[in-house]
């Protein structure tokens, strides 16, 4: 369990980093978005990409 937790959070740091590899100016311009972002929104986008995430697992288990 705690290997596959390891793996888990290993994918998910190599797939953060893409964006700022790939296009650094595009992840700026993002980032500088989201930090414009009242508390609530960005809660909001919280929320729902737990969601999307526990969907995904749900549905590819």
């Amino acid at each position: 369990m705690a290997t596959t937790l390891l793996m888990a959070f290993g994918l998910m740091l190599v797939l953060e980093g893409i964006l700022p590899l790939v296009a650094p100016r595009a992840w700026r311009e993002t980032f500088q978005r989201m930090i414009e972002l009242k508390d609530g929104q960005l809660r909001f986008v919280g929320m729902a990409s737990i969601l999307a995430g526990l969907l995904l697992i749900v549905f590819l288990k």
